[in-house]
């Protein structure tokens, strides 16, 4: 058996993200994959609890049920878009992965966010109130502090890796592995900037003829 057939992903992806695509594409199937995605997202989902306000309307075990359900929904459709998006403009820079090839490897990125979890239902039990209201400034600031910490470090270390990610499914360059993660979200900034700037002026007509 070689070293490649001995990778746990779940452990060989913070420091060998292009050997751990290689493993995942060639040895597993989907089903693995979104069983990565499953349990990743639910810590994508948790920092997403952030100034929700949802606790108190819903018990703290109704939300911890609602992520554990909508986490492999939600993962699976943002991966499969993410992974069109990777796919397509990878192809502007020659890359040669297939949709299902990236949509495997793209899954690699979701197994960092399962750090958060224990960490967001420590803070979610200990302090709901300063979660769900964004008010960091609790009785507990040290649990908000490090918890904010840790997510910031694993949303940078996730864009890193992903980079090599879509550098070994698509056989191409780092550097082009970065624009081609670089430029979808530079496209989904400008859109969402439109459509905020488009709100905004239709907000300010109304108010302007009701005004009259």
């Amino acid at each position: 058996m070689n070293e490649q057939e001995r990778l746990n992903p779940f452990l060989s992806v913070w420091l060998h993200p292009k050997k751990t695509a290689k493993y995942v594409m060639e040895q597993k199937g989907i089903p693995y994959t979104l069983f990565i995605i499953a349990i990743g997202y639910i810590g994508s989902l948790c920092a997403g609890l952030l100034d929700t306000e949802l606790y108190p309307m819903m018990s703290l075990w109704v939300i911890l049920l609602l992520l554990v359900i909508l986490s492999p929904i939600l993962g699976i459709i943002s991966n499969a878009l993410y992974s069109l998006i990777v796919w397509l403009i990878g192809k502007l820079f020659k890359g040669t992965g297939t949709y299902q090839v990236i949509f495997k490897s793209m899954s690699l990125v979701a197994i960092p966010y399962i750090v958060l979890i224990p960490f967001y239902l420590m803070w979610m039990f200990v302090e709901p109130e300063s979660l769900f209201s964004g008010d960091v400034f609790g009785d507990f600031i040290v649990l908000p502090i490090i918890t904010l910490i840790v997510t910031f470090v694993v949303t940078v270390w996730c864009f890193v890796i992903s980079i090599a990610i879509v550098a070994e499914a698509h056989k191409i360059s780092n550097w082009k592995a970065f624009f081609t993660l670089f430029i979808p979200t530079i496209i989904l900034i400008i859109v969402l900037v439109v459509i905020f700037l488009l709100i905004a002026l239709l907000i300010l007509a109304i108010g302007t003829v009701f005004a009259v």
